[in-house]
């Protein structure tokens, strides 16, 4: 992550404030799902305001990053004997690099829903990190594609697939494992890939399964009282750490596994989505220490939060869509719903918010395009060939959009 969220910067991404032109990391450069790109088209089709459309060989659910004229995606061999990174140029749709980062002689299983290149790169000026959970991370030079470094040290069995992305701050690149048998967090130096902390979950998760204690969420960065905090959903409980050590800083239990969404900050709240189970959406103020379950939940909500998608802050409102396409806004202060309505298809990439629209990209190639209000204005409804497992990107006034088989580059035609 480019910069640490202040209490200020959080109001300010809330409202949309994120800069247009790069996308780093999973959701946008805070994680956050918001860019003041403008000017992105509202409609298109296979044949309707498409600058290119590039092949993206095997499988990969990981979103694109995008950086200069450089749009980065990983991807895998369907039986997960060989990982991949791709760059493909901005402006033509062609390929620069295809470069294969490991190759793995006995892959665990991965689910058929999920793919062995679900995690989503980060990237910044010069450098791009591409992980694989388990089989490894790695980082490659954006201008040669030459691997600098690898780490395949850290290791969990993920049982249906790996599924977190990691982030940067500072120096340190963060990786999560909330495997069905062991759960960590870690910190790489982003220089050269050697662990700088790894910190086990403190958990008590009161279950023999190990399929109960899986994860996939990614973490984000948040500063309370002038320090940073790296806020890290598991199964069962989130656990807030001091970024620079590893030290537990505070934790709430709020039941749930699968967990796959990274935390949003508003109003001196973290709110946090379960997964399947246990509180479903929660808010936590994290000025606490210690345990704090029982005194730091300000609200909780539990009619259809979405158990893959991530919740998006659209001013004082979240917004959510579900995997049924159940879309729900409810006051991010308090979280009394507001309105609730249903739109097409089901769901696994997560929201967008550009220019006061939101973007919605189903799995079975519709996506939907609409205004948040007192009520949910439905603008659009675009079709493409193939669905999206993956979040798209914004860029300059371009969507990148992913879809199981194809990089899209989306916008106007002049």
């Amino acid at each position: 992550m480019r910069s640490t969220l202040t209490l200020l910067a959080a109001a300010c991404v809330a409202a949309g404030a994120v800069a247009a032109d790069n996308w780093t990391q999973f959701r946008g450069p805070n994680g956050t799902g918001h860019s003041d790109a403008r000017g992105l088209p509202v409609k298109w089709s296979e044949t309707e305001n498409v600058v290119w459309k590039t092949p993206i060989h095997d499988k990969g659910w990981s979103s694109p990053v995008v950086w200069g004229n450089q749009v980065w995606v990983t991807t895998a061999r369907k039986d997960g004997t060989e990982f991949y990174a791709v760059c493909v140029d901005r402006d033509k749709g062609k390929v620069l690099h295809d470069i294969k980062v490991f190759e793995v002689e006995k892959p665990e299983f991965c689910h058929d829903f999920n793919s062995y290149a679900s995690p989503t790169p980060v990237i910044e000026e010069g450098h791009v990190y591409v992980h694989f959970g388990t089989y490894g991370t790695a980082c490659l030079d954006t201008a040669t594609g030459k691997k600098l470094w690898e780490n395949r040290e850290l290791h969990c069995d993920h049982f249906r697939g790996p599924g977190s992305s990691p982030i940067l701050h500072g120096d340190l690149l963060f990786v999560t494992f909330d495997g069905f048998d062991v759960q960590f967090v870690a910190a790489l130096n982003k220089k050269n890939g050697e662990v700088v902390w790894k910190k086990d979950r403190d958990i008590e998760y009161n279950v023999q399964s190990g399929d109960n204690k899986k994860a996939y969420s990614t973490p984000s960065i948040i500063t309370v009282k002038g320090k940073a905090q790296l806020v890290s959903p598991a199964a069962v409980a989130t656990i807030a750490y001091d970024p620079k050590t590893g030290a537990e800083l505070w934790k709430v239990y709020q039941g749930g596994m699968n967990v796959a969404q990274p935390p949003q900050y508003y109003d001196g709240r973290v709110i946090l989505c379960t997964g399947d189970g246990g509180l479903k959406l929660l808010a936590v103020r994290p000025d606490g220490s210690g345990d704090v379950t029982k005194t730091h939940i300000d609200w909780k909500y539990a009619k259809a939060v979405p158990s893959r998608t991530a919740p998006l802050l659209i001013d004082d409102k979240l917004v959510m869509v579900n995997e049924q396409g159940i879309l729900s806004c409810l006051t991010a202060k308090d979280g009394q719903p507001l309105w609730q309505e249903r739109v097409r298809g089901a769901f696994s990439a997560s929201p967008l918010y550009v220019d006061g629209k939101l973007y919605l990209f189903s799995q079975d190639g519709e996506s939907v395009v609409g205004e948040v209000g007192k009520s949910w204005k439905e603008l659009a409804v675009n079709t493409l060939d193939d669905g999206c497992m993956a979040t798209p990107a914004v860029a300059g006034k371009a969507l990148f959009i992913r879809t199981k088989t194809h990089l899209y580059r989306i916008e106007k035609k002049e």
